[in-house]
């Protein structure tokens, strides 16, 4: 029987020369384990770095509107209770960037992702600490009051509370464009970095939720395609399929589940 971690496809236990059951592998020799679920935008973007770089992982998928990220199971991973969460062997990590920079690290990733350069890595550093209470926010709530909300959890949203949410996105998109963009081919540089798999993750959920955010902003909408380019269309369309198709999830029934996770987004509800 599959545990609510093990990805799909598991094998049985091996069998040894003598048709028992082989020893099971320590925590050290079983690999690098990636806890994620691909609605979550840090978890789409960790999944792209991963397979983009040949890094073999077991996925562990732990989907957040079930409520898996409760149990205690997931909670001896990550006592946050968030995703995505990295296991090691007996080395565990959580948040997004801490492990994007573990990887590019214990991988030796092409250094476009994360640049040894002094000044060039300044700049991807300068963005990622900049999206967490920016561009993260605005995308985050873009998408659950346009949708999630109303649709999923059954909840109406104002005019005036989307509204608002909007056009703070719509300066954020202004300052993405600004400060970080400007006339580059990415976001901090001429070549693609953790920064913008980041962004480009993030900006995926108001776009799952119908805001048509690349069609007024054509200098946006280039960096999309050549950010999907550098990654490769089939790995961004493959991580991107599930929130995508979110639109046409049926509303949640189960009462004590809608209640538990109404309570865990209320601070998107403003």
């Amino acid at each position: 029987m599959e545990t609510p971690f093990m990805s799909r496809g598991a094998v049985p236990a091996r069998l040894d020369s003598r048709g028992l059951p082989a020893a099971t592998p320590t925590a050290s020799a079983m690999g690098l384990e990636l806890y994620l679920d691909l609605m979550s935008q840090p978890c789409r973007a960790v999944y792209i770095f991963a397979k983009k770089n040949n890094i073999p992982f077991q996925l562990r998928t732990i989907e957040l509107l079930k409520g898996q990220h409760y149990t205690d199971d997931f909670a001896r991973v990550n006592p946050l209770r968030k995703v995505p969460a990295l296991k090691d062997g007996d080395f565990i990590l959580a948040e997004s960037v801490a492990i994007l920079l573990y990887l590019s690290r214990k991988y030796k990733a092409p250094d476009h992702w994360y640049p040894q350069d002094l000044q060039a890595r300044a700049r991807v550093d300068e963005y990622l600490s900049w999206q967490h209470t920016a561009l993260r926010d605005g995308c985050t709530r873009a998408m659950w009051q346009k949708m999630m909300f109303p649709v999923y959890l059954g909840q109406p949203v104002p005019p005036e509370m989307l509204a608002s949410t909007l056009a703070e996105l719509d300066r954020c998109l202004q300052l993405l464009e600004d400060k970080f963009l400007r006339d580059q081919a990415f976001l901090t540089g001429s070549q693609i970095s953790v920064a913008d798999l980041m962004a480009i993750t993030e900006l995926m959920h108001p776009v799952s939720a119908g805001c048509k955010i690349f069609e007024s902003r054509p200098k946006l909408a280039a960096w999309r395609q050549r950010v999907e380019a550098a990654v490769g269309e089939k790995l961004f369309q493959e991580a991107h399929e599930i929130v995508l198709k979110a639109k046409d999830m049926p509303p949640l029934m189960d009462p004590a589940l809608k209640e538990r996770l109404k309570i865990s987004v209320q601070c998107l509800f403003h």
